[in-house]
Parts: C-alpha cells; structure tokens; sequence
C-alpha cells in the first residue's frame, strides 16, 4: 500500500471517530453548592449533598443512552464558582444544562417541586428563591467586581440581570415542562410549575438551560424523601426520562449535526404522529407557506388573550403544548415586519420575547425560514 493511500486511510479513520463524537448529544449536569457552600439545611437534610448525588445518579442512567455524553460542573463535594460553572458548560459545547437544587422556606409546610428557565418577574416567591440561589456569590472573592455589582439582597439585581442567548428560551421552557410532567409520573410529590426569575448561574450559559428545584429540604417529609437513596433515584429517573424524551424532539434538527445523523423518512413518520396536536393551534393555506410570530410568553396556567392581559397588545394567540400554553403576538410572512412586531413587543415590556417560524403546521428554525 503506498504512503498516500495509508494517509487517506487514516485521515478517513480519524475523520469517522471525531463524527462519532460530536454526534452525541451532550448534557451538562450541574449539581449546586458544593464544598463550603452547604445550600439550604434543614432536619439534616444539606441540599449540597442531595443535588451531588442526585446528579450522579442522573449521569449513571444517561449512560445506558449510547448517544448521550454526560460532562459535570462537579462530580465530587468541592466549592465550584458560578462563572466556572457557565465556563465548563460552554466549552463542553453542551446542547443542555441541568442545574439541581433544593428548595428552603422558612414556612416549613411548603412542598413540591418547580423548574426554572431563565427571565425576568416580579413575583415575590420566584425573586425569593433567585435570591436564595444566587447568595452563594458572596463565598466567592471579589464578587462585586466580577458580577458587575451584584447584590443578592436587592431585588433589582435579580431583575437586572441580563437575559442572554434568549433564542434558547423556548427549548428551556421545553425541557422545564418535560421535567415537570416526569416529577409528576416518578414521584408523589406536587408540582409547582414551570417559573422564570434571574439566577447568576443560567446567566452564561449558551445554550438551553433550566435550574431544577427537587423539593423542600425545609419539609419534614419532602426533605427525608430527598435525602433517602430511593427518592433520590426516582428525581433521577425523572429527570434522566424528560432529557432522553427532549432529545429524541430537537436534537436531530440541530444544524450543528453531521448530515448521517439526519432521521430517515421511515423514522419520520414514526415520529410524526406526536406532532399532530401542534397541528390543530396553527394554520396554513399550503405546505409551502412560512409565517413569523413572536413569542411573547409561556406559562403552566391559561390566560385570556385580551389586551389587557398581554400589556394593550391585540392579536394574541395561544397555543398548548403538553402542560404549558405559548402566547403570541402577531403573524406576518414578512420576516421584516416580524422583527418590527417583536420591536413592538419589547417595547412593550417582553424584553425576552423572540421571532418563530411556521411551515405546514411545525415550528422551524429562522435560518431555514429566510434562506
């Protein structure tokens, strides 16, 4: 064999295993506090802990998936700064980050579980809980200065905090709701929705990203179901189901994958039928009709699309997916009079709304839609 064609063979060899690689779906497991920052405590139950080792356990049955690639913030009981945390993320190039938390509050009744994607509210509990998450700063030297004087105890530097990578925002509130619906059929304990609030941690993160509240450490009940092995493996199987069915929705689209990952037809139309619900909330004249909306909000409870409900803007439409109801305003077939419609409605107060495309009835990327 000439040296030429032993250099094709190898260069072909080492072209087929960096494939290999990179078609993997990567999820970034990021298990909170750690090392000196102990979490919330109550009854003995240390939210540190609970979040390692439901992580680990998470990780462990992601395994089984042979396309799935697991990458840690953490995998052992140390202190991991906020910014390193979005840092091991990004160079990962993840295509999801999990953050896992308990949740505390001093009316020790309080119970359930509850996912958080990344934006801005007003609501008092939602601000608590960002509040609490984000305290772990002040462990960290020279906070201040790196967080541009972020202040935990203020409200407005959770308000404040800027909203980047805000096309993720849909596929987090995706993944937050398929959380949610797994804690309901794994574990018996009540779900309290998909949230938004400004957490340090999400801040960085570039990709679709969700913190998880597990429970309340605060609970007597909840708290020993946490830290017991067996309810430790049921949060994980939870969470390990909705990243495996999250997957399987939006991982072939990605236009970062090689194009022999591509699903083959017959795969297709086997996975057309989950499709056919998105179908009866969206209209189009003909399958080559493409149309913008914007997405102005998503939320676990239904609201009436009046004006008044959505800040004096008119032409609002819902539509449900699984548990959780998109709100949008407008629709046009001119991209350029979609982004004066998402103009419209960040001026309006949506400052995390965002343009999506429609062709026959399914959601496509932008970049597909104006070519």
């Amino acid at each position: 064999m000439s040296v030429k064609k032993i250099f094709l063979a190898v260069f072909l060899l080492i072209s087929f295993l960096n494939w290999s690689q990179n078609k993997k779906f990567k999820v970034v497991l990021d298990a909170g506090h750690g090392g000196k920052d102990y979490g919330a405590t109550y009854h003995g139950n240390i939210e540190k802990n609970i979040a390692l080792k439901t992580a680990l356990k998470v990780g462990e049955i992601l395994k089984n998936e042979h396309d799935i690639e697991v990458v840690y913030t953490r995998n052992t009981d140390v202190f991991v700064e906020l910014d390193e945390r979005a840092n091991i993320a990004n160079k990962s190039k993840g295509h999801l980050f999990i953050s896992m938390h308990c949740n505390a509050n001093p009316n020790q009744a309080a119970a359930g579980n509850e996912t958080y994607v990344m934006g801005i509210t007003k609501s008092a509990s939602n601000l608590e809980v960002a509040k609490k998450e984000n305290a772990v700063v002040t462990l960290e030297s020279n906070y201040k200065v790196k967080y541009d004087g972020f202040d935990p105890k203020k409200p407005e530097s959770v308000i404040g905090i800027s909203i980047l990578q805000e096309e993720n925002l849909q596929q987090s509130i995706e993944i937050a709701g398929k959380v949610q619906q797994a804690f309901t059929k794994f574990t018996p304990n009540k779900s309290r929705g998909v949230k938004q609030a400004g957490f340090l941690v999400l801040r960085k993160i570039a990709m679709p990203r969700i913190l998880i509240e597990m429970g309340f450490v605060s609970n007597k009940n909840e708290g020993a179901f946490l830290n017991s092995e067996e309810g430790q493996l049921k949060l994980a199987q939870a969470i390990a189901t909705a990243i495996v069915n999250y997957k399987k929705d939006y991982f072939h689209s990605e236009s970062n994958l090689p194009k022999k990952q591509e699903v083959s037809k017959e795969e297709d139309k086997k996975d057309t039928p989950k499709k056919e619900d998105d179908k009866a909330n969206v209209t189009s004249s003909s399958k080559e009709d493409i149309f913008f909306k914007i997405q102005i909000s998503a939320s676990a409870k239904k609201i009436e699309t009046v004006p008044t409900n959505f800040k004096g803007l008119k032409s609002i439409s819902v539509q449900k997916e699984k548990s959780i109801y998109k709100y949008f305003y407008g629709q046009t077939s001119d991209y350029k009079k979609a982004k004066q419609l998402l103009e419209e409605a960040k001026a309006k107060g949506y400052t995390s709304s965002f343009i999506v495309a429609i062709q026959n009835g399914k959601q496509i990327s932008i970049k597909d839609a104006i070519k």
